[in-house]
């Protein structure tokens, strides 16, 4: 199947039971059973079955169905969010002792997530780029992933996945990839030889902001041995199986980080959409882009595709000459940043990014709130700094606005 085919039949055909075309929100948290002996099964996988929305749901498991088919994997497990998703993936292999390689350029709850498992005894090594030098100068015996974004939120830098892979597959570990700024749209991941990807699903796949989610897919590729990952020590006999049914029967279920049956629903109807989107919230950005380039009062603007980005060459090969819904802008001062956002009309405030409507949000004094000047500067993140998730409204109408919310701080901030 082609993409917008794939998106709206891969590994889908609605409810069988009543011929209804979408997969109907089963808003239950126990299913009942004609014997014990059959729900006994069902918690001894011996038989398929659903028991308890925390460990599994009807609705949930046709969204995740289709997430493993679009990515190309050979499981999906959904999460409430993609925080959530991220912790799961680490949880289920780490162990106190452990270490982490990560991009520098990463979400800012990530960075925070990362602390936290240092209470844990789990330590992560930063690096700028994966290279084999800064491979060589962190990896050590302890070392058990590496990680990183597929595009930076919001330094915008492109990892190469295809080498990223190569190189960090011939230190003997797995390649965990975020996929969320990119989707499936632009590249699929485990084509290129991450192990598992990671999606914030609240953010483009499901495009309208209305429920928090995320998803875990894995490629089955990397051989999880007992001797570096003891805590699969119960699951390695289930092969290139091992990591999702750790997951999905150990960590994942522990945890109890299940996404609920209706934001499934939404997620699913979502994704229907998926490419259409992404191609409108591309074309738009690049075009926002390269019109606040060549603006007065703007320090700098970052979007992958722009001829001034470094990685403008990586993007167009990576992603098929597409670049992302995002792009940044500096605006000299923190006040003329506060100023520029208060001032548009169409763009929402707000946390979020891969929603329909533009979103603007300025990330040093929100999302990177935890974390230290060298942090954020590692991460692209400066005082002046504005991230736009640009929406699908019509171009035009977008350049109006930003354009006098621009010519408004020009006119009453200095720079």
């Amino acid at each position: 199947m082609k993409l917008d085919t794939a998106l709206l039949h891969g590994n889908f055909s609605g409810d069988k039971t009543t011929g209804a075309t979408l997969v109907p929100i089963y808003q239950s948290s126990a299913f009942g059973h004609p014997s014990a002996e059959h729900i006994e099964k069902i918690f001894h996988n011996k038989e398929a079955g659903f028991a308890y929305t925390r460990i599994s749901n009807p609705t949930v498991a046709s969204f995740e169905n289709r997430i493993t088919f679009l990515e190309g994997g050979i499981g999906s497990v959904a999460t409430a969010s993609g925080m959530a998703a991220i912790t799961a993936v680490f949880m289920n292999i780490l162990s106190a002792g452990d270490e982490i390689i990560s991009k520098s350029s990463v979400f800012g709850g990530t960075l925070d997530l990362f602390k936290d498992f240092e209470r844990l005894g789990i330590r992560t090594r930063f690096v700028d780029e994966i290279t084999r030098e800064e491979l060589e100068e962190n990896i050590n015996g302890h070392t058990r992933a590496v990680f990183a974004e597929t595009i930076g939120n919001p330094k915008l830098d492109v990892t190469d996945i295809k080498r990223s892979a190569e190189l960090i597959h011939s230190f003997g570990l797995p390649f965990i990839l975020d996929n969320t700024t990119a989707t499936v749209c632009l590249v699929k991941g485990i084509e290129k030889g991450a192990d598992i990807i990671i999606n914030s699903s609240s953010k483009y796949i499901n495009g309208s902001s209305n429920s928090i989610s995320g998803v875990i897919t894995d490629g089955g590729s990397f051989d999880w041995s007992e001797e570096k990952y003891p805590s699969l020590k119960d699951y390695v006999r289930f092969g290139k199986f091992a990591f999702t049914a750790k997951l999905r029967n150990d960590t994942f279920r522990n945890l109890g980080c299940c996404l609920s049956p209706m934001n499934a629903y939404f997620n699913s109807l979502g994704l229907e959409t998926l490419n259409l989107r992404m191609e409108r919230h591309c074309s738009n950005a690049l075009l926002l882009a390269e019109f606040l380039e060549g603006l007065e009062g703007i320090r700098e603007v970052s979007y992958p595709l722009l001829k001034s980005s470094p990685y403008s060459e990586k993007a167009k090969k990576q992603f098929k000459g597409k670049g992302g819904g995002i792009l940044t802008l500096r605006l000299y001062t923190r006040e003329r940043a506060f100023a520029f956002i208060n001032r548009l009309k169409y763009a929402v405030n707000i946390t979020n990014v891969g929603d329909t409507k533009t979103l603007v949000i300025h990330p040093s004094s929100t999302i990177y709130v935890h974390s230290g000047d060298n942090e954020k500067r590692k991460a692209g993140v400066y005082e002046d700094l504005i991230r736009v998730s640009v929406g699908i409204e019509d171009i035009e109408d977008l350049k109006e606005d930003f354009s006098q919310a621009l010519g408004f701080v020009n006119a009453n901030y200095t720079y």
